[in-house]
């Protein structure tokens, strides 16, 4: 029982256990339907039972399971009982009911993860138990970046289960960056014709002088995108897509070169880049750049219903700003002060287009320089700063400073650790994140809604290093944004290490290549790969 992560709220123990049978019925009632088919069709493939329809709540029986809402819960919250009578999970709404069986899964032990049974003899038990739970926050996040290095829609997939399985609800899906284009959109094809293939690739830190002579890229259709929605909304997710504008943005240049500041540079000769870094090459400040993008957010708003769309907004270098007469004209065109407020009201623009169809913008801190429209909301990634100034000019906010929840930088000083980037995080450190700043009152702490680690995969080439920077760490994180914690320092992370080595048995189930406690395995390590050294500079987000 105290093994659960992340931790419930409340837990009364009983005595004895619910055993699942071949007898063993499922009841899903109206509004669970879908939870019911999840968790027969997991729990089916781990134990091999059949978990039969029940047609009405009593039929589960003692050695069943019933699945039903309740209406005095919160949206989110659940109640598991497992009694003489079965295992029975309420919820306020499906996802409340989804997140009871996500615990009821780890009940059952770390054999109910596989994808097949071990044993037709082993015993399935549930122990009798009644949990009380609810998340914290509402936003609780990963951004995972499949720009810099691509992750196949499998993969993508793979990341929802594991979300659906630590209880995050928010897939922020970073598709565009200077290194690739991911989204098929079918008025510009060049933007995945051209722009989702770089010709080689930077291995390690962007001073490393290693490259991967090859082409990388890839990119989802959309149909791939419809896939990966709809799969994620079956697990309670909600996808919030980032489109990056106007930094952030010479793979759609190298594919339209109009889109840059052609009176600065020749942006015909312009590729998708190949390195890493913050790059100079930004869209210009043109009516034809947005229409342009328009006609891009356009097909994103087809694709995706989450109520926030990400504009990055961040890390724009002004040079070629400065130095274009189109971008000083348009200054001039506008009455505004210089540069930076030319960005914001680049921000402002797509921010009111989203407001007139219905939808949020959320970008980077940056977006508050210059002011920011009302209703849009801010992803705090500088540290601190950026989320507290939100909150009090009254926007809401995600807290994801680079400083403690961006799962890249490393997890150790150690010489072992695979191409360094960052800062030490370790394990311990994630569990004692808050993303409440304590500076706010409770008024303006009211603004942020949750929380998010993010996963930039510059030095990620596959699906193993990915894993292996995210956890455990994402499972420390999961915490923080669900459980009701105490305050940092009175957290009791002695008992969530011990409660992580049943879930490092959770976790070899569901094939993760996490880092081991212990350091990283000799084919984890990447020797004579260079990192950012540890007393250089922070690295850009």
């Amino acid at each position: 029982m105290t093994e659960l992560i992340p931790a419930p709220r409340s837990v009364v123990s009983g005595s004895g256990a619910v055993r699942l049978t071949a007898h063993s019925q499922l009841y899903a009632d109206t509004g669970t339907q879908g939870v019911g088919h999840w968790l027969r069709t997991v729990l089916g493939q781990a134990t091999g039972l059949s978990l039969l329809e029940a047609r009405e709540l009593d039929d589960s029986g003692g050695d069943g399971i019933a699945l039903q809402l309740d209406p005095e819960l919160g949206p989110e919250e659940y109640r598991l009982v497992s009694d003489r009578n079965g295992v029975l999970i309420e919820g306020g709404s499906g996802a409340g009911v989804f997140w009871g069986a996500q615990t009821l899964r780890q009940l059952l032990g770390p054999e109910a993860y596989r994808k097949a049974p071990l044993s037709r003899d082993r015993a399935w038990t549930v122990p009798h138990v009644t949990i009380e739970d609810a998340p914290r926050f509402s936003w609780r996040g990963l951004m995972l970046d499949v720009a810099r290095h691509f992750m196949p829609k499998e993969g993508v997939l793979r990341y929802l289960d594991l979300m659906a399985a630590h209880k995050l609800n928010v897939f922020h899906f970073h598709l565009t960056d200077d290194q690739g284009w991911r989204i098929e959109i079918k008025r510009h094809p060049r933007l995945t014709e051209i722009g989702s293939w770089r010709a080689r690739t930077k291995t390690g830190y962007r001073a490393s002088p290693l490259w991967e002579e090859k082409p990388h890229g890839g990119h989802y259709s959309q149909d791939d995108i419809r896939e990966i929605v709809a799969y994620a909304a079956e697990r309670h997710i909600t996808v919030v897509p980032e489109i990056d504008v106007p930094g952030h943005s010479q793979a759609a240049i190298a594919a339209y070169p109009e889109l840059g500041n052609t009176d600065v540079i020749d942006t015909s000769t312009l590729s998708v880049w190949d390195t890493w870094g913050i790059n100079p090459n930004v869209l210009a400040p043109t009516d034809n750049t947005l229409r342009f993008y328009e006609g891009v957010f356009e097909e994103v708003l087809e694709l995706f219903p989450s109520e926030f769309v990400h504009i990055g907004g961040d890390e724009c270098p002004k040079d070629q700003w400065r130095q274009s007469d189109t971008a000083q004209a348009r200054i001039r065109e506008l009455g505004i002060a210089g540069e930076d407020e030319l960005q914001s009201w680049f921000i402002g623009h797509f921010g009111n287009w989203l407001s007139a169809r219905g939808r949020r913008l959320i970008g980077w801190d940056e977006i508050l320089e210059g002011g920011l429209a009302k209703g849009a909301a801010v992803s705090s990634w500088r540290g601190y700063a950026g989320g507290v100034a939100a909150a009090r000019a009254g926007h809401e906010v995600v807290m994801c400073p680079e400083q403690q929840v961006y799962l890249d930088h490393r997890q150790d000083p150690g010489p072992d650790e695979p191409v360094p980037i960052g800062w030490v995080r370790t394990l311990e450190d994630v569990y004692r994140f808050e993303p409440v700043p304590p500076e706010l009152t409770p008024e303006e702490a009211r603004h942020v809604l949750g929380t998010q680690a993010n996963v930039w995969t510059e030095v990620m080439e596959d699906q193993a290093r990915v894993d292996y920077q995210t956890f455990p760490r994402l499972a420390a994180f999961a915490e923080v944004a669900w459980s009701a914690l105490p305050a940092p320092a009175e957290r009791d992370f002695t008992g969530f290490e011990r409660r992580m080595a049943a879930h490092y048995r959770r976790l070899d189930a569901l094939g993760v290549a996490y880092r081991p406690p212990s350091g990283p395995l000799p084919w984890q390590r990447r020797p004579g790969v260079l990192g950012r050294p540890i007393d250089g500079p922070p690295p850009h987000r």
